[in-house]
Parts: structure tokens; sequence; C-alpha cells
């Protein structure tokens, strides 16, 4: 069986971290569904930005709303809502079939609005309901001023992707904030099974960021065994981390502290597995894939990674093996100063200016074609 769809079996859903209209119009995304197992796919700003500056597929349409007299915002808000909305009409199926555990599209609040609650809450309604499909989820970074709103959104039936998030901490929150908004939907008699939710770990970044400071300290550390340790560090930090993120959820989850809450109805939110491409050419390609199976949660995987496992990817569960192994790296890692949580906030800081920078790029290029499009019907009509 194709590796990717052999992922099924061990409880993990793989989920396609691009979205580009080619993908919609042809048979792209029904092929991932049907070939490779996919069940769900997730958008960002930079995934947006990339499709619509880097192709020309997107420029006829872009015209015509310009034509119309629409802005730039307003043009990135029609381009992807309705991106978005043919994803969803694909996964319908795959949404009606795993009874509302897979099949859903993700997109995002502004980025703008990542340590705004009331404009976060106000525009993950505003897009939930001009979608109006069942199989959509909201991606809301998890800032710390996040869980007011992601408890909110979930009280109010809506659908939440919490993204970025890196450390136990981000973690730990939001999952409290999604129990939380389940218990006022329970005290209002509200059903819980039409709610769902996960939360977006992302992985690669955290192994960029602490093997760049590892490299840094070897360079001055003139003790050989030592300098072995750090060594052996190397490339190690994110999986180990994610391993006690996964340990934490199956506690969160449990009988003793969700079963009243499951009882009811109400599903648990799955942890998901982002930022999985290996960003390190002398990792394996399939590092963040093969390393995190795990039953219950989702691996949303890119193109190239995507491409890798299907060739040579080994499923398997090994999120489980040596925990004790990777209590030791992040022992370790402390013991040469290195602090993860810390760590972990300023990469989610740069996380979200970095979408914010995307979504400029994209504003910025679609405010030129409309002036393009200005300075042209001038000159026609002189």
């Amino acid at each position: 069986m194709n590796p990717v769809k052999k992922l099924l079996e061990f409880g993990q859903s793989p989920w396609y971290d691009n979205i580009k209209r080619s993908l919609l119009i042809g048979d792209g995304l029904k092929k991932l569904i049907r070939d490779d197992g996919i069940r769900g796919v997730t958008s960002n700003p930079s995934i947006f930005e990339n499709a619509i500056n880097s192709s020309t597929e997107y420029d006829e349409e872009i015209y015509e709303l310009i034509k119309s007299g629409k802005s730039a915002r307003e043009i990135y808000d029609e381009l992807t809502i309705r991106d978005v909305s043919m994803a969803a009409d694909i996964l319908d199926d795959v949404f009606r079939r795993s009874k509302g555990e897979d099949g859903y599209v993700s997109i995002e609040v502004l980025p703008e609005y990542a340590h705004d609650v009331s404009k976060t809450i106000n525009d993950a309604k505003r897009i939930f309901k001009r979608i109006g499909k069942e199989n959509i989820m909201i991606k809301v970074p998890g800032t710390k001023e996040s869980p007011e709103a992601i408890k909110t959104l979930i009280s109010e039936g809506i659908n939440v992707n919490v993204t970025l998030l890196f450390s136990m901490q981000h973690y730990e929150a939001i999952v409290n904030a999604y129990i939380d908004g389940l218990k006022d939907r329970l005290k209002r008699d509200e059903d819980l099974d039409r709610v769902n939710s996960v939360a977006s770990v992302f992985i690669s970044r955290l192994d960029t960021k602490i093997d760049n400071m590892l490299e840094k300290i070897l360079v001055i550390e003139k003790d050989k065994a030592r300098s072995l340790k750090i060594k052996s560090l190397i490339g190690r930090s994110a999986v180990a981390h994610t391993k006690m993120i996964y340990q934490r959820f199956k506690d969160l989850f449990s009988d003793e502290n969700f079963g009243e809450l499951q009882e009811n109805d109400a599903r648990i939110q799955k942890v998901l597995w982002a930022s999985t491409s290996t960003k390190n050419p002398s990792y394996s390609d399939v590092k963040y894939v093969e390393e995190l199976v795990a039953p219950q949660s989702i691996n949303t995987i890119p193109d190239s990674t995507l491409a890798a496992f299907r060739d040579h990817g080994k499923p398997g569960v090994r999120i489980e093996n040596d925990l004790e192994g990777s209590r030791n790296v992040l022992e370790d890692l402390a013991s040469f100063g290195i602090n993860v949580e810390k760590t972990c906030q300023e990469i989610q800081d740069e996380g979200v200016k970095a979408f914010q920078v995307s979504f400029d790029k994209l504003i910025s290029s679609v405010e030129s074609k409309i002036s393009q499009t200005k300075k042209h019907n001038k000159v026609v009509h002189k």
C-alpha cells in the first residue's frame, strides 16, 4: 500500500499542507484523496501568498475583481474564500464518511489580529458564516491572548484549528480553552459533537533554532566529553519535545480528565503535527513524518515531503519509542543553558511576524495590479 495511505491504519490522518486553484479545478486534490488517503487541507497566509504571487492562474480573476471596484484586502478575502470553499466541497465526502472527524479545510484569520481577542473572534465568525460549510476550520494563532478567543469560538460552535503552537505551555493553554468552550456548550445543553478542533504543533522549526544554538555552543566548548554530548543532541530536540506533548495529550484527554465531556459526545481535540518538512538536508526527508506517527493525530504534509514519504516512507507507530531518552534530551539541553519554553516563544513570535510579512507582500502585489489597471484604463480612455 501507498505509505501515505497506510498512515490511516495506525490512527493518523494525513492532511495536505497546501492549496492553490489548479489543485482544485483539476483532479489534483481528488487524486490526493483517492491515492494518498489525504483527509484534510490546511492553508495559511504564506501558502496563499505563494499560490497567488507565484503563478498567473489567479490573474484573470484578480482583474475582474479590480474592475468591480474591490480593494486589495477584499480581493484577498474573495480569492481565499473561493479556494477554501472549493476544497471543502471536494472533501465533503471524506467529512461525511468520517462522521466529522476528518475532511476539513483550514483558513486563517487575518495575521494582524494574532494578539487581538475581539478582532480574532469577529473575523473568525465572519469567515465561518460567509463560507457556510460544516467542514471548515478557522485557524487561530495560539498566542498568549488566544485562549479567550478559542473558548468563545468553540462555545459558539465554530471549528478551530489552533496554529503556531510550539511549547508545552502553548499547548496546555489552548487545550484548556477548548475544554472550557465545550463545558459552556454543555451548560446550555447544546450539541458537543457538531464542533471540532485540532491543536497544530509546529515541529521542524524547533530543530532549526536549537541546532543553531548548539552549533554556537560547540564552537566555544573545549571539553571533549561535553562536545560529544552537544553533537549527540543536534537534530533531536523537536522530536523529543513533540513526544512529550503527545504524552500530555493522552493525559488531558484521558477518561479521567475528559470522560464526562466525551460521554456527552464531545470530540477529542486531536494533535496536528505541522511544519513537517525537513529543513536540514543532512536529515531524512521524511524525518518528521516517520518519527511522529501516532494514534489520534494528524500530520499536515507539504508537497515535497508528501512525495518523499510516498516514495520511501516507512509508516509505523514510533512516537512511544524511548520516551526516557527524549526526556534526557530535554534535560541535557537545559544543562547547556537552552530554555526550550523560551525558545518556543521566540519561534512563535517569529512565526506570527512571518505570516504578517507574507500577507503584506500579497496585498502589496494586488495593490500594484490595481494601480497598473487604473493607469491602463486612463491610457485607453484618452
